[in-house]
């Protein structure tokens, strides 16, 4: 794999691990959309992504 430019590196630094490779948020992996986030994220804000424990009743 090529090395990433100091400029890239720059632009990715949110989703580089400690290896300099970019990795996704674990519920973002498999995900097909391109809303994609960093694995430093804790808190998910995703349109299209809806948790299993959300009950029917409950609101945004």
């Amino acid at each position: 794999m090529p090395r990433m430019s100091k400029k890239r590196k720059q632009e990715w630094a949110l989703f580089l691990n400690e290896r300099n490779r970019i990795t996704y948020n674990e519920l973002c992996r498999r995900c097909q959309h391109d809303c994609k986030q960093s694995f430093r994220v804790t808190v998910i804000e995703c349109p299209n992504y809806l948790s299993k424990r959300k009950g029917e009743n409950q609101s945004d």
